[in-house]
């Protein structure tokens, strides 16, 4: 058979290892699979769109089909939907959506990034005109045109994870009532309880109501355009538009059906160099489930960052590149009106689902010279193994600074630090910039000092 490298899904991961398998082999053939109309889109900007602070949405488009194929010698077919996997003849089968006509194209090598898909919960009415979801460039154009084309006065947003909560932020901006509802007794649940304090207050404070402990039960017809919302305790909101933003779920469903390999978190699974159970198939991307770089142990953590480096690793491997994936530490930062929030590692709740017994410090301090203008606090918070002392997590609330220390934490994790070799760091100081003892330094002198207590108490 003649070489071929067939790519299923043409964002993230898939357009990541087209391109580096393209560097690897000049001449080698590529084509891509796309089902919607876009590839190479930043998503994650979606938000921002929806609040008006990016004006065009082209603007989050990287590449177009064009571009990779004059640029780059790879052929992307978008609106073409991969509808089976033969893993015994090593061909796919795919549907032109636009024209409707059907063809198999064979290959040596495939690799699936066929992506996630929005979680809809099972509610009656989660089918009603007025609501939406949010996952692609089809989707943000969707909502747009209906807060253009409707006086949108009421919102309602389903979840209070780090997406539902930037959309609570954009549809804020626009000057819009904003009520959001979260099943869980906690919003975001990759912090500490702690730090939730601190984001919920500035969500009052920017006017957003937020009901936790809350499960919708059903969505009705409330007038022309409108929705009504039940809950499962008989309180009834309305709303003019409703976004469902309850997580997503690996879109397994070509692989599952080929009978490749899924594991208990319901992406297809893979060992460190991206490759299926399946011989010449390779998988990357929000459809596939890794493991976490501390615990060692399966997750699924749908991150474009993840993508982007599992694509790279794939594409290179396909063409007998060595590289392994080292897993992922589940790194976030988002900003929440004028929060920044960050979280990597474990938490305390995750460290002790797999016996890793913690001590824990936070520290309040300023993100600049105490003197100078403009200076605001950060909350941190350090999480170390009990007895070695090594950084297993870390936490931040606060100001713009907030996402590159999370980073150094980052780096601390991945090279195994503990915390006495963190707390001797040289980090920079300027007074505009930080204040001498860094505010991650001095969670790191707040966790040695915990770990002395703990000494003496044990």
């Amino acid at each position: 058979m003649k070489r071929h490298l067939v790519v299923i899904g043409g964002t993230a991961a898939g357009m990541s290892a087209a391109a580096r398998a393209r560097r690897g082999d000049p001449s080698l053939p590529i084509t891509v699979f796309e089902r919607s109309g876009h590839i190479t889109y930043g998503s994650c900007g979606l938000p921002y769109y929806i609040g008006d602070e990016i004006k065009d949405i082209h603007d989050l488009i990287v590449y177009k089909p064009e571009y990779m194929k004059k640029e780059r010698n790879i052929d992307v077919n978008i609106l073409h939907e991969v509808t089976e996997i033969n893993i015994q003849e090593k061909y796919v089968d795919v549907k032109d959506l636009t024209t409707g006509k059907t063809f198999k194209q064979l290959y040596s090598h495939l690799m699936i990034a066929t992506g996630a898909v929005p979680v809809i919960p099972p509610i009656p009415g989660a089918d009603n005109k007025n609501v939406f979801t949010l996952r692609n460039i089809e989707d943000g154009l969707r909502i747009k045109d209906f807060l253009s084309s409707k006086k949108v006065k009421r919102a309602a947003v389903l979840g209070a994870g780090f997406i539902g909560l930037e959309l609570a932020e954009a549809l804020r901006n626009l000057g819009i009532d904003v009520i959001v509802f979260e099943m869980l007794s906690q919003i975001l649940p990759q912090l500490d309880g702690e730090f939730v304090a601190i984001i919920e207050e500035e969500l009052r404070k920017n006017q957003v109501r937020l009901y936790k402990n809350t499960r919708v039960t059903e969505f009705k017809t409330s007038g022309e355009d409108s929705v009504r919302i039940l809950t499962e305790n008989g309180e009834i909101f309305d709303a003019d538009i409703v976004i469902v933003s309850v997580g997503v779920r690996p879109n397994t469903v070509l692989a599952k059906n080929a009978g490749i390999k899924t594991g208990l978190k319901g992406g297809i699974v893979v060992d460190n160099y991206m490759r299926t159970s399946a011989s010449d198939i390779w998988a990357a991307g929000d459809c596939t489930e890794t493991h976490h770089f501390v615990t060692k142990k399966p997750i699924y953590v749908p991150l474009g960052t993840t993508a982007n480096k599992q694509g790279k690793i794939a594409g290179g491997n396909m063409l007998g590149g060595k590289a392994a994936f080292p897993g992922v530490l589940g790194t976030q930062v988002t900003k929440i009106f004028d929060l920044y929030v960050a979280a990597t590692g474990l938490n305390e709740a995750g460290a002790q689902d797999v016996g890793i017994e913690t001590v824990s410090a936070k520290i309040k301090q300023s993100d600049k010279a105490s003197y100078y203008p403009g200076s605001k606090p950060i909350h941190v918070k350090i999480i170390l193994d009990k007895k070695s002392g090594r950084i297993m997590g870390a936490q931040m609330v606060g100001s713009e600074g907030v996402g590159k220390r999370i980073d150094v934490f980052v780096t601390a994790i991945t090279a195994g630090m503990t915390v006495y070799e963190f707390n001797e760091l040289d980090l920079a100081y300027a007074p505009p910039v930080a204040p001498v003892y860094d505010p991650i330094l001095i969670a790191a002198s707040a966790g040695i000092k915990a770990m002395r207590q703990n000494e003496i108490r044990n």
